[in-house]
């Protein structure tokens, strides 16, 4: 009778505690938003220069051994790798929790209870065996394996772990995206370098014209037709453009160092052509649909990876709030003589015992733990939405970029076709004293100042063509 009514009120008091534990609080969470707008303008062209492997789209065989050994060589690149590492082992470290801990225990001691002690007094009046009493002090030899293990009841284990692999699968992107931007950052120091070059040629011709002009002025001057004046104004500009190389020398030297630190090694030249500066552009970009984005930017699978795993941290946080279920076992063997220590059944030990455990009163840390989860989940859909946004603006941007760099650039081809026929226009007037010296040394300067643009305007095609082949997800496959 008394035992019924203890089970009864065992289980009473268990049910109870599952109903007090199982209370959690109720959260609003967020759902993230991923429409886009149907195309990028009219055009609903899905052709997507994405799917084209960077060896494609970047040509230049010198650019290529760079892109090559970056990807070999580049810091960035190698520490996100172990992240990715340490992700893949997070994953095992999470499949454990959810498997039986098995360990195998042995040890040794001894004892001596006091006399007067409840263990002294008994074991002083036990015998071993007729005529032998307990060994005193009481040595102690054990040897045996133990098990313990959470039964996963709300997956709580399982969740967590299945978090990591996400996580794991969000610092692949990660990679990825590192990739993309490396190559693009590898491309347009390049596409620098070359217009540099070509600044740099410009420079030394123009000081062959301006050098020429000055003897002319020289002339000039010895038949008295100009002042010592415009013979110093024409040296000052010699000077001054000859001065000007020095900097486009320095700035090269910058660029290349930029682009050798990118592939992790020493400062040295750079190979290239500067010959292939005006046909290493990609032909016309055909953007695809906003949609593939979020099949080809590694950016916004890894936002949308990391706001899975959120969600998912959030089921792990709630199981919390729920009674866990462990189990724990254990068998040996335990002696006082090592002799005895192996002796079957006589020294054979064993244990096995269950435990249902739930929080019942202060569960505070649960529950900062659990909204918590919850803020970081809709952080993670703010993330996402946001990455998805930045990269349609990005390609919007570098489409409109495209468009009116290349109507700048037909400009400025015929500004430089006209202000290259004025310097000997120019030079002509002034032999036949109908243009004065500052006519032509504005016109020298105007001319140089142009086609310093027009590769200015050549360089920001290409880059756009870069920024553009990023900013839809390619170079990454």
């Amino acid at each position: 009778m008394f035992r019924n009514k203890l089970y009864t009120y065992l289980g009473i008091g268990c049910i109870a505690l599952a109903y007090a534990a199982c209370k959690v609080p109720v959260l609003t969470g967020k759902s993230e938003n991923k429409s886009l707008p149907a195309a990028y303008g009219n055009s609903q062209d899905t052709t997507n220069p994405a799917s084209i492997q960077w060896r494609a789209y970047f040509t230049d065989p010198n650019l290529a051994t760079l892109i090559d050994t970056a990807l070999k060589n580049n810091q960035e690149l190698n520490i996100t790798l172990q992240e990715i590492e340490i992700a893949r082992n997070e994953i095992q470290a999470r499949k454990g929790e959810y498997l039986p801990f098995v360990s195998v225990r042995g040890g040794a001691g001894l004892e001596k209870p006091g006399r007067y002690t409840m263990q002294g007094a008994t074991e002083k009046n036990i015998e071993i065996k007729p005529g032998k009493e307990t060994p005193d002090p009481l040595p102690d030899f054990m040897v045996g394996v133990y098990a313990t293990w959470e039964v996963d009841i709300w997956h709580k284990l399982r969740n967590a772990k299945k978090a990591a692999v996400t996580r794991y699968l969000a610092t692949v992107e990660g990679r990825n995206f590192v990739i993309t931007t490396l190559i693009a950052e590898i491309a347009n120091s390049y596409y620098e370098l070359l217009a540099l070059d070509n600044q740099l040629a410009i420079v030394k011709q123009n000081i062959d014209i301006q050098t020429n002009a000055l003897e002319i002025v020289k002339a000039q001057k010895e038949a008295t037709r100009v002042t010592e004046l415009a013979v110093k104004k024409f040296e000052a500009e010699v000077f001054k453009t000859r001065s000007l190389q020095y900097d486009i020398l320095q700035q090269i030297t910058e660029a290349e160092n930029r682009i050798n630190f990118l592939l992790a090694r020493a400062p040295q030249p750079i190979v290239r052509n500067a010959q292939s500066f005006d046909t290493a552009l990609p032909g016309d970009i055909h953007a695809g649909l906003p949609s593939q984005l979020l099949a080809n930017r590694p950016d916004i699978k890894q936002a949308e990876l990391e706001l899975a795993a959120a969600k998912i941290d959030i089921q792990v946080a709630k199981a919390q709030f729920y009674p866990s279920l462990g189990i724990s076992a254990g068998i040996g063997y335990q002696a006082f003589n090592p002799a005895y220590l192996v002796r079957t059944p006589e020294s054979i030990l064993y244990s096995l015992a269950g435990e249902l455990m739930a929080p019942l009163v202060n569960k505070n840390a649960i529950k900062a733990t659990y909204y918590n989860a919850n803020a970081k989940q809709i952080q993670a859909v703010y993330n996402y939405e946001r990455v998805i946004l930045k990269a349609y603006v990005e390609v919007a941007n570098q489409l409109a970029k495209i468009g009116n760099l290349k109507n700048s650039y037909d400009l400025k081809s015929k500004q430089v076709e006209a202000l290259t026929q004025s310097i000997n226009i120019s030079n002509d007037l002034f032999k036949s004293a109908r243009a004065d010296y500052m006519e032509v040394l504005m016109t020298q300067r105007d001319a140089l100042e142009s086609k310093f643009e027009l590769i200015e305007t050549r360089k920001q095609q290409m880059n756009a063509m870069v920024n553009i082949y990023q900013a839809l997800g390619g170079g990454w496959n």
